[in-house]
């Protein structure tokens, strides 16, 4: 008989995905781990029972939480990643010509298993000179911090009662802004906006406490259940959240990235939301 994966992302709707080979299952100081083959996706990351990326389609994630705030920025020379242990995020943050990446990882346990196992996502970013790599608490790591950041993404889970939740809180987008330089932008990931409407209401409202202006753009990813994923946006400037496509177009181009997904005019597109998230976050 064929295995599957299934994950409940709600009680009424799961995802299904095929299993042809277990490559790691096991438990980390944090959460439960599981990597598997699927012969549609590739290898699958699964944390605590949700699926995180695959190699197939990480880029549609990766590239949109990525590339949109430092295009959209224009001048990022210091980038914070909290979470994002599979090493996704990060590559794609230095294919532009920044000066540094910290990136705070609670579990080292993934970062070395997705390093071993799904060296694909990472593609020796880990071993590039301009990566900073902490092993620790985000939460903490921004509360103790002086250093300042032109765009700080939160990469993490879900928050549904694991490690990551409190990478949801409004002490923590306080202590973000802090870390914050003049003109910085922040972004996290904000869960499916139809199947999870309270988790980008409840970033909406916390990040309004902190933040002059507040939005969210979306994007597709076709492994994520539900198929859709919204991203919090966060800064004092909102004009950074309406850059003009051909100044994105323009510093598309000087970074001569190679994507699968982004692209300026979809950049700008993902700003416009279905009403229903724009009603969410009012």
């Amino acid at each position: 008989m064929t295995d599957w994966f299934v994950e409940a992302l709600i009680p009424e709707v799961a995802l299904r995905l095929q299993i042809d080979r277990v490559i790691y299952q096991g438990r980390t100081d944090f959460q439960d781990v599981l990597i598997f083959e699927n012969p549609v996706l590739g290898r699958v990351l699964v944390l605590d029972d949700i699926c995180q990326t695959t190699e197939r389609d990480e880029y549609f994630y990766h590239e949109m939480i990525a590339h949109t705030p430092i295009l959209a920025h224009g001048d990022v020379r210091q980038v914070l990643v909290i979470g994002g242990g599979d090493g996704g995020t990060l590559r794609h943050c230095l294919q532009h010509p920044v000066e540094r990446v910290t990136m705070v990882e609670l579990d080292a346990a993934v970062v070395e298993l997705c390093r071993a196992h799904l060296p694909a996502l990472s593609a020796g970013a880990f071993d590039d000179p301009r990566t900073d790599l902490v092993i620790g608490d985000g939460g903490q790591f921004v509360a103790q911090s002086r250093a300042n950041y032109d765009v700080i993404i939160v990469d993490s889970t879900d928050p549904v009662g694991g490690p990551g939740d409190v990478l949801f809180s409004a002490d923590f987008y306080a202590d973000c802004k802090r870390r914050l330089a003049p003109g910085g932008i922040l972004v996290n990931q904000a869960g499916n906006p139809f199947l999870e409407p309270n988790t980008i209401r409840d970033v909406a409202r916390r990040l309004g406490r902190c933040f002059a202006d507040v939005g969210c753009f979306v994007g597709a990813v076709p492994s994520y259940a539900g198929g859709y994923m919204a991203f919090g946006w966060a800064s004092d400037d909102p004009d950074l959240r309406r850059t003009p496509t051909e100044q994105l177009a323009t510093r598309f181009a000087a970074a001569d990235l190679e994507t699968g997904c982004y692209t300026p005019e979809l950049h700008a597109a993902a700003f416009a939301l279905p009403r229903m998230i724009g009603d969410l976050m009012a």
